[in-house]
Protein backbone atom coordinates (compact mmCIF):
# COMPACT_ATOMS: atom_id res chain seq x y z
CA UNK A 1 0.00 0.00 0.00
CA UNK A 2 1.21 3.64 -1.07
CA UNK A 3 1.39 6.36 1.46
CA UNK A 4 -0.31 9.34 -0.20
CA UNK A 5 1.33 13.03 1.53
CA UNK A 6 -1.21 15.35 2.71
CA UNK A 7 0.14 18.35 3.00
CA UNK A 8 -1.38 21.28 5.73
CA UNK A 9 -0.63 25.01 5.90
CA UNK A 10 -1.79 25.44 9.40
CA UNK A 11 -0.43 23.51 12.61
CA UNK A 12 -2.49 20.76 12.41
CA UNK A 13 -6.11 19.57 10.74
CA UNK A 14 -9.00 17.59 12.55
CA UNK A 15 -9.58 13.81 11.53
CA UNK A 16 -13.37 14.98 10.19
CA UNK A 17 -11.34 17.93 8.36
CA UNK A 18 -8.82 15.45 6.74
CA UNK A 19 -11.47 13.03 5.73
CA UNK A 20 -13.37 15.49 4.12
CA UNK A 21 -9.91 16.94 2.01
CA UNK A 22 -8.86 13.74 0.82
CA UNK A 23 -12.57 12.98 -0.44
CA UNK A 24 -13.57 10.05 1.26
CA UNK A 25 -16.80 12.01 2.08
CA UNK A 26 -18.50 15.27 1.78
CA UNK A 27 -20.26 16.48 4.66
CA UNK A 28 -19.36 17.00 8.30
CA UNK A 29 -22.69 14.63 8.92
CA UNK A 30 -21.34 11.65 6.74
CA UNK A 31 -17.64 12.14 8.55
CA UNK A 32 -19.90 11.49 12.07
CA UNK A 33 -21.43 8.20 10.24
CA UNK A 34 -17.69 7.38 8.89
CA UNK A 35 -15.74 7.36 11.68
CA UNK A 36 -18.72 5.29 13.58
CA UNK A 37 -17.90 2.31 10.65
CA UNK A 38 -14.48 2.79 9.61
CA UNK A 39 -11.60 1.54 10.76
CA UNK A 40 -9.23 4.27 11.16
CA UNK A 41 -5.41 4.33 12.46
CA UNK A 42 -3.70 7.24 13.23
CA UNK A 43 0.40 6.53 14.38
CA UNK A 44 -0.54 3.09 14.20
CA UNK A 45 -3.57 3.37 17.30
CA UNK A 46 -6.80 3.03 16.76
CA UNK A 47 -9.08 6.29 16.46
CA UNK A 48 -12.65 7.46 15.81
CA UNK A 49 -13.03 11.29 17.60
CA UNK A 50 -13.18 13.46 14.37
CA UNK A 51 -11.67 16.55 16.56
CA UNK A 52 -8.62 14.32 17.08
CA UNK A 53 -5.79 16.84 15.76
CA UNK A 54 -3.25 15.63 12.84
CA UNK A 55 -0.01 17.17 13.08
CA UNK A 56 2.99 16.97 9.97
CA UNK A 57 4.39 13.40 10.31
CA UNK A 58 1.71 11.89 11.73
CA UNK A 59 0.27 8.54 9.84
CA UNK A 60 -3.35 7.59 9.17
CA UNK A 61 -4.62 4.65 7.73
CA UNK A 62 -7.59 3.74 6.58
CA UNK A 63 -9.47 0.55 6.54
CA UNK A 64 -6.03 -0.91 5.38
CA UNK A 65 -6.29 0.90 2.17
CA UNK A 66 -5.45 4.00 2.32
CA UNK A 67 -2.29 5.30 3.51
CA UNK A 68 -1.68 9.02 4.11
CA UNK A 69 1.26 11.14 5.84
CA UNK A 70 0.38 14.74 7.17
CA UNK A 71 3.05 16.78 5.69
CA UNK A 72 3.70 20.82 6.02
CA UNK A 73 3.42 23.38 3.25
CA UNK A 74 5.13 26.28 3.42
Amino acid sequence: MNQEMVHIRDEYITLGQFIKLVGLVDTGGQVKVFLEEAQILVNDEPENRRGKKLYPEDRIEIEGTHSYVIGKSS
